[in-house]
């Protein structure tokens, strides 16, 4: 398990430092943009591919030095397929399996902070690298009477630069994303709420363990044990599921059967956590779930949990069902309240922003409106990916005076285009369930 990949010794964590790695990835990437316009005088033809592509790597390389909000940010990005040119989603998908670990000298520091104690001292074994990293942390593997083990660690100053981090990563997300400064400073709010949940892992084991009972009776679902006292609040303690992430199963060509099975407990888990516990596991990455040997799905990480407000999920999943049977005048509070439309628009915008959104979130419910749904079919996605592009390049949302929609909508918008990627690259076709009130 150990792995030969190139550590790093330290991280920038002062401000200061972290400033300097931006400003420097800026200047390469403002370079980038004037290497193409130079090569654009002699060929005017010339696409944006090798200009994506050189800006893609020196932005991953930096975020995946500096770890931590801005590289999740790169994370998230990657998920919602529609937002960015494909050489970022290539680049920025690294960020859901691998960053470069953090060699062993920090991991011992942390230990220290917290226990008093080196990790040799608290295991019986551990090994000195990492057999995974990721943006907020590293996972090394411990045995401890006769146990296997996960441990999560945090990066250090992680938790403390969130807030300094997002404002430094925000021309990049405005020049990539295309979003107007409203939006995605509504987007960066909730945003960095959530990052910064996700920094405090007593919260997490105190989530993780709740979520894992109340799904314990889901068919095909396996969830660790979390030891607390040998979790901190940047050390995380569990049992080790062995198994396979996502993509190394699928390259075992398993069955359709069992790709459908793994779908099915899947859309299941995630059911039950939206309509039953209305709060959800909002980080549907590969990275997270583990294929065991015996064809179960492990759940591996609880930091982004979503609570959804009631009426928030009311008026959100109305949107969702088949015929819209509701009536004009309801209708329009259920749009004032998702803050799909508001007292500041004109009468023009509330028709346009009324028929996008129906549109969007139609297009959302489709898998609600049948009995089973073949997550197989790229077709469907094209649609999304299209409506996506089409709705960031709308004049009418550019010169937007204000954010569209919820909050709250951020955060399960990206549970189910999450879930939704999942089950296409599993090729699954599922039964998809609904609460009887949506029937």
């Amino acid at each position: 398990m150990e792995r030969s990949v190139k550590e790093q010794q330290s991280i920038p964590v002062s401000k200061v430092q972290r400033a300097a790695k931006f400003i420097s990835t800026g200047a390469k990437v403002g370079g980038n943009y004037m290497k193409h316009y130079a090569k654009r005088v002699v060929n005017p033809g010339l696409s944006k591919d090798e200009l994506h592509n050189s800006n893609a790597s020196d932005i991953y390389n930096s975020l995946s030095e500096l770890k931590g909000s801005a590289l999740k940010v790169a994370q998230m990005m990657s998920m919602d397929k529609n937002m960015l040119p494909r050489a970022y989603q290539d680049k920025f998908t690294m960020a859901q399996y691998s960053a470069p670990p953090l060699s062993y000298p920090l991991v011992v520091k942390t230990f220290q902070k917290y226990f008093g104690k080196t990790p040799d001292q608290m295991y019986d074994t551990f090994t000195k690298s990492a057999v995974n990293a990721a943006s907020i942390g590293q996972v090394h593997q411990a045995t401890k009477d006769g146990k296997t083990l996960a441990v999560k660690i945090q990066y250090p100053g992680v938790a403390d630069s969130v807030s300094s981090d997002l404002k430094l990563v925000r021309p990049f997300a405005l020049r990539l994303l295309n979003m107007n400064e409203r939006e995605l400073d509504h987007y960066m709010e909730e945003v960095e709420g959530k990052l910064i949940e996700e920094t405090d892992y007593i919260l997490e084991v105190e989530r993780s363990k709740e979520i894992s009972a109340a799904c314990s009776h889901i068919d095909g679902l396996i969830f660790p044990g979390y030891y607390e006292t040998y979790s901190a609040e940047r050390i995380i303690t569990m049992d080790w599921i062995e198994g396979k992430h996502i993509k190394e199963w699928l390259e075992t060509n398993p069955s359709q059967e069992a790709k459908n099975k793994i779908g099915q407990s899947l859309w299941d888990f995630y059911h039950h956590q939206v309509h039953n516990l209305q709060q959800v596991h909002a980080d549907p990455h590969p990275g997270n779930f583990i294929i065991t040997n015996e064809g179960k799905l492990g759940i591996i990480d609880f930091g982004c949990v979503k609570i959804l407000p009631q009426d928030f999920y009311k008026g959100y999943f109305a949107l969702i069902k088949r015929e819209l049977l509701i009536n004009e005048e309801e209708l329009n509070q259920i749009f004032y309240n998702l803050e799909f439309i508001s007292d500041k628009d004109t009468e023009e915008e509330k028709v346009y922003f009324k028929s996008v959104f129906k549109e969007m979130i139609s297009l959302l419910g489709k898998p609600f409106h049948v009995e089973s749904f073949d997550f197989a079919d790229d077709s469907y996605f094209e649609q999304i990916f299209q409506l996506g592009d089409r709705i960031s390049n709308d004049k009418m949302f550019k010169k937007s005076r204000q954010a569209r929609g919820s909050r709250h909508g951020l955060y399960i918008n990206r549970t189910y285009f999450g879930l939704y990627n999942l089950l296409n690259q599993l090729q699954a076709n599922i039964k998809t369930t609904k609460p009887e009130w949506l029937e």
